[in-house]
């Protein structure tokens, strides 16, 4: 652990106390077999959903916007599915963090790890170029067994303890952490040939951004990706996760993007928004709706979040 960082132990203070009592009742459905544990968890979300007003203002919106042609009705059961699948989420983090290995092999089917070995075998280093579902945090487990050492890029909480707990969550399949503004590092790390399990999704407002539609819908993005790979010397393996209806997962990992960077960070992003479009597509309710995806847009653009109370 690097010296910046505290070991979780020295987290022991009244006000984490609640967060410990949480992790230990997370351990205890961990133990549950597999669909009880997620059934619980969508119990979970359940409780969420019928309690979060605002939270559920916002999945409801982004679901709106992005799915016109739904009917209302529709919209708000894809908005309940995502509550529920926020609660699976939770459990999938513990069972990252303590199942056995055997068991999320037995969950689990994992494609196309051969795009991230043939590229590394080439002298390459590679963005595992991701988004964030809400199972992105079981999958690195099983991805670690399938391809060398990587680095994951994680985002810091306000919270000092909460940003300790998700690292080292990260850190059960990962070798080491990079703080997603930290370019150099994750650079470095590509040019010594490793790979960065990277999600850069999420609205991004500054320098290096822009406005690229989502669903048709304006929304500022990040076009960090192109910078990474040409400076990185690095091929981009995308990489999305998803939950079946039998409660298994499927890892994919798709060939690397051909002519990537192009030359055009805006059209390499506007290519990787597409690629998670289609993702999204397949599994909506497994998206994190619950991100204000469009906001920080510049003036003259629509404040999309500004009248939710109908939607609570």
């Amino acid at each position: 652990m690097s010296g910046d960082r505290k070991p979780l132990s020295s987290y022991w203070a009244p006000q984490y106390w609640p967060v410990w009592l949480g992790m230990g009742f997370l351990r205890l459905i961990c133990l549950l077999p597999h669909r009880a544990a997620l059934a619980t968890g969508r119990a979970i979300g359940r409780v969420a959903h019928a309690t979060g007003g605002k939270r559920r203002a916002v999945v409801r919106r982004n679901i709106e916007l992005c799915f016109p042609d739904l009917a209302a009705a529709e919209r708000n059961a894809v908005a309940r599915r995502h509550f529920e699948a926020l609660g699976m989420m939770l459990i999938e983090m513990g069972l990252g963090r303590w199942a056995s290995i055997s068991h999320l092999r037995s969950i689990t089917r994992l494609v196309g790890a051969e795009h991230v070995n043939d590229a590394l075998a080439n002298g390459q280093g590679v963005i595992l170029l991701s988004a964030h579902f809400t199972t992105l945090e079981i999958s690195g487990r099983l991805l670690a067994e399938a391809i060398p050492p990587f680095d994951a890029v994680f985002r810091k909480n306000r919270s000092e303890f909460m940003t300790e707990l998700q690292r080292s969550g990260r850190e059960v399949s990962a070798d080491t952490t990079i703080e997603k503004r930290d370019i150099k590092k994750m650079v470095r790390s590509l040019r010594s040939k490793r790979s960065v399990w990277y999600a850069p999704d999420q609205s991004y407002n500054r320098k290096g951004s822009e406005i690229i539609e989502f669903f048709g819908v304006p929304s500022m993005h990040t076009t960090a990706t192109s910078t990474l790979a040409r400076l990185g010397n690095a091929a981009v393996v995308p990489f999305f996760p998803r939950r079946l209806p039998d409660a298994s997962y499927e890892l994919v990992l798709l060939p690397a993007l051909t002519d990537f960077p192009s030359g055009d960070p805006a059209e390499d992003t506007r290519r990787y928004v597409r690629l998670l479009e289609e993702h999204i597509r397949s599994c909506p309710e497994q998206y994190f709706w619950i991100h204000r995806k469009f906001k920080d847009l510049p003036d003259g653009y629509p404040d999309y979040y500004a009248d939710l109370d109908a939607l609570k």
